[in-house]
């Protein structure tokens, strides 16, 4: 039977098979958005996961053509408006769950097919391997609502792309289809989509066909060579100043045009 954890909008949910965990994001009409409830939800699946030693694989995809196009919109009025929203949103639900699909000792594989935008790309981004359909889409145009990426959530993508590369896609704001993707190092291979599910497969074997203590041990210490923590590299004041976008005007009118799905105007106030 499977793992799950529901809510109204959306499901996180896990079942495992002669060694391999299989997690879904599932959000039926809206290319699997990600809840504050589903935040908390892949925490704990890959936490359960984590604690279960004769598992040798996780993989991670969508549900129905997508693998997940960033957060719930529906939610943001009621969670990410005052400044202690926006730290707890950030600082207790995306990053702990990105935590623990980093801290996951068994490699963790990202199948993606169709939008991997926001949220999508920072789950995708921390995990270990990447495989992608020719129709993914990758993004994080956030600039366009108002706010700057938090920093667990940056830490993921520069970790994994470098400096230029995060600034490009975080100052542009473009989505990127998956050949500029794979070239970027956002992902490590790209397969015509008919073909697209054999390749996850066949990755997956290949890795449960090695040792399992070499493959935690390896995961184990590139993760921890690359510094993928980012409170080892921000002060406490620095952090804090991580939310002070939350007091600015630009971030009240990027959120309400995006909502009314009109183009934002910025006064840099």
């Amino acid at each position: 039977m499977p793992n799950s954890s529901s809510t109204a909008s959306g499901v996180i949910e896990w079942r495992e098979s002669d060694g391999l965990a299989k997690v879904l994001i599932a959000t039926p009409g809206h290319l699997n958005a990600i809840s504050t409830a589903m935040w908390a939800q892949l925490r704990e699946c890959f936490q359960q996961i984590a604690s279960k030693p004769h598992l040798r694989v996780a993989e991670i995809r969508g549900a129905d053509g997508a693998f997940a196009a960033g957060a719930d919109i529906a939610e943001f009025e009621s969670v990410r408006m005052t400044r202690e929203q926006v730290r707890h949103f950030h600082d207790g639900m995306i990053a702990p769950a990105l935590a623990a699909i980093v801290h996951c000792p068994i490699p963790v594989v990202a199948a993606i097919d169709g939008p991997c935008v926001g949220g999508g790309l920072e789950i995708a981004s921390v995990c270990d391997l990447r495989i992608a359909s020719d129709r993914s889409r990758f993004g994080i145009p956030i600039q366009r609502l108002g706010f700057p990426l938090a920093p667990a959530e940056a830490a993921g993508l520069v970790s994994l792309v470098g400096r230029a590369v995060a600034l490009e896609i975080l100052l542009e704001g473009r989505i990127l289809d998956a050949e500029e993707a794979y070239d970027k190092g956002l992902v490590n291979r790209v397969v015509p989509a008919a073909v697209w599910n054999d390749e996850v497969q066949a990755t997956i074997a290949r890795i449960a066909s090695g040792a399992p203590h070499a493959a935690r041990r390896n995961k184990w210490l590139i993760h921890l060579l690359s510094a993928l923590d980012d409170r080892a590299r921000l002060s406490p004041l620095q952090r804090e100043a991580c939310w002070d976008f939350v007091d600015t005007e630009d971030y009240r009118a990027g959120l309400e045009a995006f909502l009314k799905k009109l183009p934002p105007t910025f006064s840099d106030r």
